[in-house]
């Protein structure tokens, strides 16, 4: 079969499971697609619009394979000045404009562009942008509109606005401000219950649900009009024959005007930068290891913009949230963005009365959550933890984007980074002399096949990192590759945090990625991102917090050895199924037993990127086997693997064992060595005892029970289980 023949089959039967992730990445983009629209001061279908023609114009034309692309947080701020300063057509045409420029950076290969902007930037910019979402949004949800001199002032009136609440008279706001705590609370809490079936429907889909009940609940049982004050309702979400009959027209009568391309310059700004960081964070998440033309997809996305600002629709972005949705409900490539977009237009058709049923402030409490995961306190001391001088770089970024503007702001970042590091080298001219230098050389060394010599000299940090970028874009990611600083005098935390990355990405694709040089250079906090340059610091010693001392006198009783540090080498975790589409940072409290070949360990992983991160920490069993088996996984069948198997995941038969069938979802691809190697013996054992997730990679078994951390009861019923299951697979 040719390769052509290969990839039209596999697209075919991968079908099923795109169509499933593009409607639950719908679920997702329905309300944030209206709340955002309503925070930028647009119609809401605008939101709706964006979502649709980025979804149908990037699925056929874009340069990435898993992202999801539509309306993003990042432009509500911009999207709200251009609206305001000149007005709805005048803005659409703004919004075409920046779209043309986006292809034109796409042309120019223009992708690098986000290389150039210092992490903590842009972590200042996405945090003050968070918060202009939050502190506008935030009086809708409580039920109190108010106008204020500028995204500052309303930050400053949030306390007067709590205060408010309490004396509030009118029902209709009280029920509005009601509504609006409850949705807030769903999307803070609602990702704590780890039920697959609750978790089959988002949290900003529970609230829509709840919502449009609400309304129903008064309007069908009580025979009452919706009690929600008509100021904080949706109106005007036109069917689809009226968008269509009623397309905007463009002004671009202002075209001349400095307001006009300030605003065309800041939406291309940050519809770019948020699409770069994005596409670049899915890529790591890819589990075929793909990358991405990013140039492709910024001439794709702004095609896109420029179709979605004639229909009188918002800027088109990747957007980082529903991407990470889409991997992990089994999304493989653009066809998944398409479905999304075709389920959006279902809704409209189908729902557009019923969407006039949510209230405004349960759409305000998501974008307010999703504001402050933008601006959550943990980033602060994430960056603190990284260094003194990166939250000095993240709050003047921050503070000037919400007082003068984003582009000011985040070219406000990139000075000051580079006055900081002028005054940490206390060398202006280390920057000054080498910054056009050639300062990246790269050769292939002789004897060794397929390892690469990377040396960096001089300074290596956001203004000239693009030139070892290209060097290490160039090698495969299974191959060797050996990067020398110990001719580098300086090391930002750009550049680590990149290096770092690449160390993620060349082990998954069975490289190795070595940075050498480094022990040269110290840093100024024990963060791995943090500058590196000679300043030595003290080594700091923890203490062992009491389930550890629990962990470690249940290692003496088993007999076992305890190891309590962290450590980032989880490669043998890596080729599981279970973590293909999820990142390992590190496990720790490992319990060893040298003689069963066995560890048990807690850990540390993600769901998803950015703003859509969720850190996950467990507890699980490996062992690894003296002989081959199957790959397969097997867990307790249930709705949820019921919903899989519609989406193309098969489940395994056995039909001599119809209630092992019943109760147990066997997935594998190799059907025939797995129904050989599930004999009598091996499925009685499964069938008498607890329910377990066991999965094999054929050298080695990965078990666990739930996705938290286990009792020290739960331990050793895991440890029982694990070594008992070993030896009767060792008895076969």
């Amino acid at each position: 079969m040719s390769l052509k023949n290969q990839s039209i089959k596999k697209f075919f039967n991968e079908l099923p499971r795109n169509i499933f992730s593009g409607f639950v990445v719908s679920l997702i983009a329905l309300p944030l697609a209206l709340g955002l629209a309503m925070a930028s001061e647009a119609p809401p279908i605008a939101g709706i619009i964006a979502a649709v023609t980025g979804g149908l114009v990037v699925a056929f034309l874009g340069g990435s394979h898993m992202t999801i692309t539509g309306p993003g947080n990042g432009l509500v701020g911009v999207l709200l000045i251009a609206i305001t300063s000149l007005g709805l057509t005048s803005a659409y045409a703004a919004i075409m404009c920046s779209g043309l420029l986006l292809m034109l950076l796409g042309f120019l290969r223009m992708g690098k562009l986000a290389d150039f902007f210092p992490s903590s930037a842009i972590q200042g910019m996405l945090a003050a942008i968070g918060l202009i979402i939050l502190g506008k949004q935030f009086h809708i949800m409580l039920g109190n509109r108010i106008t204020a001199d500028s995204s500052l002032g309303y930050l400053i009136e949030i306390p007067a606005t709590l205060i408010s609440l309490f004396s509030l008279t009118d029902k209709g706001l009280i029920y509005a401000a009601i509504i609006g705590v409850i949705s807030l609370l769903i999307m803070l809490f609602y990702h704590k219950v780890r039920n697959k079936y609750m978790q089959l429907i988002p949290a900003p889909m529970w609230i829509v649900l709840l919502s449009i009940g609400f309304s129903y609940y008064f309007e069908l049982i009580l025979k009452q009009q919706n009690p929600i004050h008509p100021d904080y309702l949706i109106f005007g979400i036109p069917q689809v024959a009226e968008i269509i009959r009623d397309l905007p027209e463009p002004d671009f009568s202002l075209i001349g005007g400095f307001s006009f391309w300030s605003s065309v310059l800041a939406l291309t700004l940050i519809a770019s930068i948020e699409s770069l960081l994005s596409i670049k964070a899915i890529d790591k998440l890819d589990p075929d290891k793909r990358r991405s033309n990013v140039n492709r997809d910024l001439k794709a996305l702004g095609l896109a913009t420029v179709g979605s600002g004639f229909l009188g629709g918002l800027n088109v972005v990747t957007v980082i949230a529903r991407s990470s949705v889409n991997i992990n409900n089994g999304g493989t490539n653009r066809s998944a963005n398409f479905f999304h977009a075709v389920f959006l237009v279902l809704f409209i058709l189908l729902f557009s009365t019923q969407l006039a049923r949510i209230p405004l402030p349960a759409l305000m409490a998501i974008l307010v959550y999703t504001g402050y995961k933008l601006a959550s306190p943990d980033i602060v001391k994430k960056i603190f933890s990284i260094g003194r001088e990166q939250l000095i770089i993240f709050f003047v970024t921050l503070i000037i984007t919400l007082e003068v503007g984003l582009i000011t702001g985040i070219l406000s970042g990139v000075l000051v980074t580079f006055i900081i590091h002028v005054v940490i080298n206390k060398n202006f001219s280390l920057f000054i002399r080498n910054v056009l230098k050639p300062n990246v050389l790269m050769y292939k060394e002789s004897g060794q096949e397929g390892t690469y010599y990377v040396s960096v000299k001089h300074f290596c940090s956001f203004l000239n990192y693009y030139k070892l970028k290209e060097k290490l874009e160039e090698i495969n990611q299974s191959d060797d590759v050996v990067v020398d600083f110990s001719l580098c005098q300086f090391v930002d935390h750009t550049v680590m945090e990149n290096l770092n990355n690449y160390q993620d990405l060349f082990t998954k694709r069975g490289g190795h990625f070595e940075v050498l040089g480094l022990d040269m250079h110290s840093a100024d906090s024990e963060h791995p991102f943090a500058f590196r340059k000679h300043l030595p610091i003290p080594n700091l010693l923890g203490s062992f917090t009491r389930r550890q001392s629990s962990l470690q006198e249940l290692a003496a009783d088993f007999q076992l050895h305890y190891d309590a540090d962290n450590t980032k080498e989880v490669a043998f975790l890596e080729n599981f199924l279970f973590f293909r589409t999820k990142e390992i940072d590190h496990i720790f409290n490992q319990l060893i037993d040298n003689k069963m070949g066995s560890d048990i360990f807690d850990i540390e992983f993600s769901e998803g990127e950015f703003i859509a991160k969720e850190i996950i920490r467990s507890t699980m069993m490996h062992i690894r086997l003296d002989s081959e088996i199957p790959e397969f996984t097997i867990d307790r069948e249930g709705l949820l693997e019921r919903f899989y198997s519609i989406a193309g995941y098969r489940d395994i038969p056995f039909e001599n064992h119809p209630d092992f069938s019943r109760r147990f979802y066997l997935l594998g691809d190799d059907e025939q060595a797995i129904k050989a190697f599930f004999d009598t013996e091996l499925i009685h054992f499964f069938e008498s005892n607890r329910y377990f997730h066991v999965e094999s990679n054929g050298k080695a078994l990965l078990l666990f029970s739930k996705e938290r951390l286990a009792s020290l009861k739960e331990i050793k019923a895991l440890l029982d289980f694990g070594h008992r299951l070993k030896q009767v697979i060792q008895n076969k």
